[in-house]
């Protein structure tokens, strides 16, 4: 399922069920079982979200819930400890993600490399899974974690690579999702590259604020607390 810009809308007008399709429903922890990720799959039939986002062991199990239906299947590579994945690893894992059955990957960067001037190895290392990967990429560039140079170098070097999404951050350990950031990337980004918001996103409202600053997609595992507008404060930061 994919959700493109719509400049045109605001999304403060929109009743909180409508906001599901721009909603990834996350579930990345440790310990899930195999019904786990069955109901999480219910779950995002049931709420109409965008996609399942969902640990790479589970992608397979995410699928076959999710056949027939339009929904995504998402998983997320070199994460949550960013940047330790050797760039032929994670080429490979995205490939094997994609067999399984994801239809999008959500990968995270070597700011170490960045952070060296190492800027051939910092691009090339996306490159690599998007050309493995052959589904929609995601990158998250840790804004927080950049100088304003640093960061219109990742945004540039990503969006070399054929990155098909810029994220602001991996989880809430590194941003909670805040619309300067959002807009920031919306900006930066070059025709048909879109944004994706990360982190710590609990809220209707704040939901809001990140689209209409022009996120097309919102990662978390508060989605539907989102949807049916209660506060659930028990939600991971992803």
């Amino acid at each position: 399922m994919e959700t493109n810009v719509n400049t045109e809308i605001d999304f403060a007008s929109l009743p909180p069920h409508e906001l599901a399709p721009y909603i990834q429903h996350t579930r990345i922890e440790t310990g899930l079982t195999r019904d786990d990720m069955i109901a999480h799959a219910k779950e995002t039939i049931e709420y109409g979200f965008n996609a399942a986002m969902v640990p790479g062991s589970w992608v397979h199990v995410t699928a076959r819930e999710l056949e027939g239906t339009g929904i995504g299947v998402a998983s997320a590579l070199d994460f949550p400890t960013v940047g330790v994945t050797t760039p032929a690893g994670k080429a490979f894992e995205a490939e094997q993600l994609v067999r399984a059955g994801a239809t999008q990957v959500d990968i995270g960067v070597q700011v170490g490399y960045l952070k060296s001037g190492m800027y051939d190895e910092f691009r090339d290392d996306i490159a690599g899974v998007v050309s493995a990967a052959g589904v929609p990429v995601k990158v998250m560039l840790e804004l927080p974690l950049l100088t304003d140079d640093e960061k219109r170098a990742a945004v540039d070097l990503a969006m070399e690579a054929g990155a098909a999404y810029l994220k602001n951050a991996s989880s809430g350990a590194v941003e909670t999702a805040n619309p300067d950031s959002i807009r920031y990337l919306v900006e930066a980004a070059k025709d048909g590259v879109k944004v994706k918001a990360s982190g710590s996103i609990k809220s209707y409202l704040q939901a809001v604020d990140l689209l209409n600053a022009g996120a097309v997609l919102l990662g978390t595992s508060a989605g539907i607390a989102i949807v049916t507008n209660s506060n659930d404060e028990n939600v991971t930061s992803y």
